[in-house]
């Protein structure tokens, strides 16, 4: 990958502020995030974009004990999160991008968290998509949320997104921040996050969550032999 959004100096130390004033319902998504993947079988949780360590605090408060690799490209966040979890030997922290991580260790639950939108869908996405995809077990349950829409959804959604923030935001900071939402990030359609997820090697996602502008989905790690087999399928239709 070419280009990789950092946060520094103020952007990562006001980030808990920011986004538990811009996005509506983020700590109800949070909270449930150990429930969604609560079945999973051997609880090693792989966090790619922990950024300070917010949803890796919601498992280490859960009732139970997950063993957790959160990796972020940002140095103060990623300072920030060690700050914030440095009581928990259960948890591992990486200055660096998955792909840093080795490929033979295998995770079986993945969460990939308000990250996509800063990407490129220039071949970066699927490139970080498909990093996850082959730090998985397969069935290893996937959970993203992200900025997620065509257009007129991104749009439509904005104007729900104003009614949602809180009383006293300086009209200004809001009016620079929507702009910058509409024009300056790299949002996806829900068919296009859809065929890049599939492409990487995950299953057909289902959204479970929204709040204006921002959706949660999940999904599995597709079997190697299973993805084999697809591909096979596919080949003799065309």
């Amino acid at each position: 990958m070419r280009k990789i959004e950092i946060f520094e100096n103020e952007r990562a130390t006001d980030y808990d502020q920011f986004v538990e004033r811009w996005i509506p319902n983020y700590h109800y998504f949070m909270n449930h995030l150990p429930d969604l993947l609560s079945d999973t079988y051997s609880k090693e949780l792989l966090v790619v974009g922990c950024g300070t360590g917010n949803e890796i605090l919601r498992f280490v408060n859960s009732p139970e004990r997950w063993k957790i690799t959160g990796i972020d490209p940002s140095p103060g966040m990623i300072m920030q999160a060690r700050e914030k979890l440095k009581n928990h030997d259960n948890v591992k922290l990486i200055e660096g991008l998955v792909t840093d991580l080795f490929p033979d260790k295998k995770y079986n639950a993945a969460t990939l968290l308000l990250v996509l939108h800063f990407i490129e869908d220039n071949g970066n996405k699927l490139h970080i998509l498909k990093g996850i995809a082959n730090r998985l077990m397969p069935g290893a349950k996937f959970v993203i949320l992200d900025i997620t829409g065509d257009k007129k959804q991104i749009r439509d959604n904005l104007e729900v997104l104003k009614l949602l923030l809180p009383q006293g935001l300086n009209e200004q900071e809001i009016s620079e921040r929507l702009n910058r939402i509409e024009n300056k990030f790299h949002i996806v359609s829900e068919e296009r996050l859809s065929e890049l997820l599939q492409e990487a090697g995950f299953e057909k996602p289902l959204r479970f969550f929204q709040s204006s502008i921002y959706m949660g989905w999940i999904t599995h790690k597709i079997d190697d032999s299973e993805k084999h087999m697809r591909n096979i399928s596919l080949e003799t239709l065309l």
